[in-house]
């Protein structure tokens, strides 16, 4: 009894979160795309009068040299800089008060994230507290609580995955705590988003495949959950079928520019469906696999996936039905569950074909119950799920991802 009222709690949110996606004000980035576009973006920021950027990225970026066609551009156009590149693939709080300080002592007006979703959820939370130096990041996780706009932010993305570039999210890493959680605000979202597929030619093949399940991931739960809208259901559909078509192809062949600008649409429009319509147990789960352990998030979404989909395939039938059918794997006259199927097992085989496994080496079977917690209460009640998940379920789903050893 007690658990069914709690679930018909956890509807009645999701139903208002709904309704609040549908009149929130949500800003669209200014996109710049196409191959050379990063080096237009300091002349953007140079019209906006900005005068003076932290750039936000990591050292292997830097020692590959990749920022140096954006940083030649800000001194051409007259833009000082600085640059902070210590952030971890799993950035931490500790990360965020280094990049603040350097932000601070160097009188920075302005922020650029360039980089994977790691840089660009650094930055934006650098952002956040800059503006907000009252709000420790603790206290601003969960929804709406970054008070303060934050400074004039852009964002380079380097891989096509985490769609970060368009959304209100960021996630980062209590190394205390070993807790991974989310900022959520519309404070976040950058004010211009450069989709440059030159940045992407070099990615090694394992980056390309987990970044791009990470869009996928995106697209997939911010369709099947009960807050999507005929605008988060349109970009979710074009992610998926472009995701479908070009992800293989870059994993196979890295200098394909094609299938690199593919790849970085479908993580902007995956982004712009979920940052309206949520994710779900697969996120919940993956960031936790993060903070304990430090697995790739990418990496953790795609191994996941199908288990959370065939949990709640039932309940989701009719819309992984006609995401296989926008994905191309299938045709309207077939049957949701035919469809349904196919969809999960379409996935199954990309992730076998790229080299991803079925399992997380890193888990170990007595942190289960503790993964568990966390991501239910992560997930329960903002996510918007197919299907609620008891605590006993979400622990069998975790189960199913133990290496082959540790079963």
């Amino acid at each position: 009894m007690i658990w069914e009222l709690k679930k018909g709690s956890y509807r009645v949110q999701h139903r208002v979160m709904k309704a609040a996606s549908t009149i929130l004000p949500f800003p669209i980035p200014v996109l710049l795309t196409g191959p050379g576009s990063v080096k237009s973006l300091a002349e953007n920021i140079k019209v906006r009068r900005v005068k003076n950027v932290l750039v936000v990225t990591d050292k292997v970026l830097m020692d590959l040299k990749l920022p140096e066609g954006l940083l030649e551009a800000l001194r051409q156009n007259d833009v000082e800089y600085t640059v902070y590149d210590n952030v971890k693939p799993n950035p931490t709080i500790e990360n965020v008060e280094e990049g603040r300080k350097i932000y601070l002592e160097n009188k920075c007006k302005g922020i650029v994230a360039f980089g994977g979703g790691s840089a660009m959820d650094c930055a934006k939370i650098i952002g956040a507290r800059v503006s907000n130096p009252f709000m420790s990041v603790r206290r601003m996780k969960g929804l709406f609580r970054v008070f303060l706009p934050i400074p004039p932010f852009f964002c380079v993305p380097t891989t096509a995955g985490t769609g970060s570039e368009t959304t209100v999210a960021a996630v980062i890493t209590d190394a205390e705590t070993h807790e991974k959680f989310a900022i959520n605000d519309l404070k976040l979202i950058p004010k211009i988003a450069v989709l440059d597929p030159e940045l992407m030619t070099g990615l090694p093949p394992h980056i390309t495949s987990t970044t791009g399940m990470d869009a996928l991931t995106h697209a997939v739960e911010a369709y099947i959950g009960l807050n999507g809208t005929p605008f988060t259901d349109e970009n979710a559909e074009n992610a998926t079928r472009l995701i479908f078509e070009n992800l293989e192809t870059a994993y196979q062949n890295g200098s394909d520019l094609e299938a690199r600008n593919n790849m970085a649409l479908a993580s902007f429009y995956a982004g712009a469906a979920f940052t309206r319509a949520y994710v779900g147990y697969v996120h919940a789960i993956a960031h936790n696999m993060g903070g304990l352990y430090d697995v790739p998030h990418g990496l953790a979404n795609a191994i996941i996936l199908p288990h959370v989909l065939e949990f709640c395939r039932q309940d989701a039938e009719k819309k992984l039905a006609a995401l296989a059918v926008a994905g191309g794997v299938g045709q309207k006259a077939e049957s949701d569950e035919t469809l349904s199927v196919r969809f999960i097992e379409k996935i199954k085989t990309m992730n076998k074909n790229m080299g991803i496994p079925d399992f997380i080496k890193e888990l170990k079977k007595e942190d289960i119950p503790l993964i568990a917690k966390r991501a239910l209460k992560e997930a329960h009640p903002d996510y918007p799920v197919p299907t609620i998940m008891t605590r006993e379920e979400c622990e069998t789903l975790v189960g199913k991802l133990l290496p082959p050893t540790a079963k």
